[in-house]
């Protein structure tokens, strides 16, 4: 299964981004397949709090927008919302020990953890953050574009 970090969720839903198309084209594709594909929560979470921030975005999205886009993401039949479930917590304290992470870096921590826990083979990111976490592949779809 294939999961999507919040970067990738901010260039599909802003149009501005030079991002955007590759991005969009990307999710539409997982949304409109057959083959299971995730979404950590952590994720949403940070994809509203970043995409309806003005320090970020001017003009930056209305939250009414950006609910509209994660209940579009949830139409998806094949998308699944990954979450802590009982042993969640053992995966992230590892993986916090063995990259010695803190502070806020803690937030990848979990996303990884989570993906881990959740047998995701491949988080899709647009950034270096997963780096430090070498038991979760990871990639990034728009190196190309």
């Amino acid at each position: 299964m294939i999961a999507l970090d919040t970067n990738l969720l901010v260039y599909a839903h802003r149009r501005d981004s030079p991002r955007h198309e590759h991005a969009a084209r990307r999710i539409r594709d997982l949304a409109e397949g057959s083959a299971s594909w995730a979404i950590p929560w952590p994720c949403l979470h940070e994809f509203l709090a970043i995409v309806t921030d003005e320090r970020v975005y001017r003009p930056p999205s209305p939250m009414s927008k950006a609910l509209d886009q994660i209940k579009a993401w949830l139409e998806s039949p094949s998308l699944i919302l990954v979450s802590e479930t009982d042993g969640s917590l053992a995966t992230l304290m590892e993986l916090v020990a063995t990259a010695r992470i803190t502070g806020p870096r803690i937030h990848d921590a979990r996303i990884a953890a989570l993906c881990l826990h959740a047998n995701v083979r491949e988080l899709l990111r647009a950034d270096r953050d997963f780096s430090r976490f070498g038991a979760l592949q990871t990639r990034n779809p728009l190196m190309r574009a």
